[in-house]
């Protein structure tokens, strides 16, 4: 294990995308996580997160994974950046050459995934607690902690989002595929839920369409951008704006969703793998 980080690390050390798409991902991440202290003009009006309650315990862990887990895409370019390079370079033919075994090289991708996913989490929670304890309303300990599980869901959306570039960088080789095939994914998955929600409601009752619409569960939501998605919640309801006007937050753990992201990993894993097993590049 350690001699696969190593070859990593000698591989990407001198990849310049790499190196920035890295370091930029981690200052905008920190940046991020400090935008609630920050005065907002919207609409004429002056709005600041941090007295919306994006500091306060336990929405904290709500907040801060959702806003980070927008830039997946920028670790995401360093997945594809990192695998799609062995193609183009031969460095992976070379690697197979050298005693490399198709089974090693996956492994040394996964753990390069794990990395970065692991301290990208270490990275939200230690600040998360750190702007809560320093900036929550309450620090009632029962609350603290109350939706710790959150940091959790953002490890799995990360790793399941990353092993989703892996499986696509195999399979194309060259990082303009990979992102046409991810975004024209993400378009058609988008139609089919439309579509699936749409033939949904149009035989529901017009006054109870967003009760409904709000309790049934759609096939669509299985499908991987769709279970990555439900596992962190859009937490704009929490905000003390959202409910002057009545929003609700309700939140059911979606154990559904943390299976399907598990068995998606598995199966991009296990396809990566079997793609490098019948191809000879």
């Amino acid at each position: 294990m350690i001699r696969l980080l190593k070859l990593e690390y000698l591989k990407n050390l001198n990849y310049n995308p790499f190196r920035i798409f890295a370091a930029l991902y981690f200052i905008v991440l920190v940046l991020l996580l400090f935008i609630g202290l920050v005065n907002f003009d919207l609409a004429g009006l002056n709005v600041n997160l941090k007295e919306q309650g994006m500091y306060d315990f336990p929405g904290i862990w709500n907040f801060t994974t959702y806003i980070v887990g927008l830039l997946k895409i920028f670790l995401g370019c360093i997945i594809v950046f990192s695998i799609c390079q062995e193609f183009s370079n031969r460095m992976f033919k070379q690697n197979i050459i050298d005693g490399l075994s198709r089974e090693e090289f996956i492994m040394s991708k996964l753990l390069t995934i794990l990395v970065f996913t692991g301290f990208s989490t270490l990275l939200v929670f230690v600040i998360a607690l750190i702007l809560g304890k320093s900036y929550s309303s309450t620090q009632e300990s029962d609350l603290v902690f109350k939706e710790i599980y959150f940091i959790f869901n953002y490890f799995l959306k990360l790793f399941t989002f990353f092993t989703f570039l892996m499986f696509l960088s195999i399979l194309f080789r060259k990082s303009i595929f990979v992102f046409l095939g991810f975004f024209m994914f993400w378009f058609v998955e988008g139609i089919l839920s439309g579509i699936e929600k749409f033939a949904f409601l149009k035989n529901v009752d017009p006054k109870k369409q967003t009760l409904e619409a709000a309790n049934h569960i759609y096939l669509t939501d299985y499908l991987p951008l769709g279970s990555m998605s439900n596992l962190i919640p859009n937490p704009l309801v929490r905000t003390k704006m959202a409910q002057l006007f009545g929003m609700e937050f309700k939140f059911h753990y979606p154990i559904e969703s943390v299976v399907a992201c598990i068995i998606w990993s598995a199966i991009f894993i296990g396809g990566s793998y079997l793609i490098l097993k019948k191809k000879d590049w």
